[in-house]
């Protein structure tokens, strides 16, 4: 079954965002489990959690295919003591946000070394973590490649590939795809040997099964130059041929797929049929 839907607002209560999604043609979603700006968060109350769950079900949105995406502020690359420390309390707060909610994948960016080398940066994402993952039992965090910017960490496959080497847990890591910021690292997605090459490597470095959720970002800027600017579908430099291709593969038709494009006016409505005219369907079940 294909799913697609798109990162929701979530201003008008967790409980709105199964409607909210259905009405714009999804039948997935992500959604912050707090203000992304703001190193404060707090759990939401029982009743809300409670009705969330409620609706989940009304509209028949399964909670596997339900995601939540770290706040802006986390690093867990830190090199600084207190940034660290605040990146991590704040991801074990959002990830108890997430067992509240029954969402069971929380996406975080595996940070930025900020000039302090990528083994230390490894290091201290590894670190952190660990600490998430034995404070937080169940919830999966999914590490998100990110465009080779600033000192990022995990544009790369093998980077991608270490920090899970190297955790306590890995059989609860998995992987979620960008395809900007893939394209910024220079991961072509526009001709099928390229998308070949882009599966052989995740498989050999992390394993297809990983991948639990693909970003779908259109990108204004050409391959290979790291400027991480999302742009509409068919709108960048990978354009709608290229999503065509990509979309066509069978190994993603069973993951999700999530729009973070700059495109929140019908809350995505339009873009979702459009994704869906380019893999020739008009209608997704739910």
């Amino acid at each position: 079954m294909i799913r697609i839907g798109a990162h929701m607002p979530t201003s008008y209560g967790f409980d709105k965002v199964p409607q909210l999604t259905v009405d714009s043609g999804g039948n997935t979603f992500q959604i912050f489990p707090h203000s992304p700006r703001m190193w404060k968060a707090s759990l939401p109350s029982k009743k809300a959690a409670d009705e969330f769950q409620v609706q989940m079900k009304k509209y028949e949105i399964p909670f596997e295919a339900a995601f939540c995406h770290c706040g802006y502020l986390i690093n867990p690359a830190s090199p600084k003591d207190d940034i660290w420390q605040k990146s991590v309390e704040l991801l074990i707060i959002e990830g108890k946000i997430c067992q509240s909610l029954g969402i069971p994948y929380l996406n975080i960016h595996p940070g930025s070394h900020t000039g302090a080398g990528e083994k230390e940066g490894i290091d201290r994402i590894v670190k952190a973590i660990d600490e998430f993952l034995k404070t937080v039992p169940d919830i999966v965090l999914l590490l998100e490649n990110v465009s080779p910017k600033g000192g990022n960490i995990g544009y790369k496959m093998e980077q991608l590939a270490k920090i899970i080497e190297l955790v306590a847990q890995p059989e609860r890591i998995g992987v979620t795809y960008d395809t900007c910021h893939g394209f910024d690292a220079g991961y072509d997605i526009t001709n099928k040997e390229s998308v070949e090459k882009l599966f052989d490597e995740m498989e050999s470095f992390l394993g297809l099964w990983r991948v639990k959720m693909i970003h779908l970002n259109d990108s204004k800027a050409p391959l290979g130059k790291p400027l991480d600017r999302h742009e509409n579908i068919g709108k960048g430099f990978i354009g709608d041929r290229g999503f065509r291709n990509f979309l066509s593969f069978p190994q993603i038709q069973n993951i999700p797929w999530i729009l973070e494009t700059p495109n929140e006016e019908d809350l995505y409505t339009k873009e979702i049929a459009h994704v869906k005219s380019l893999i020739g369907l008009i209608n997704v079940d739910r």
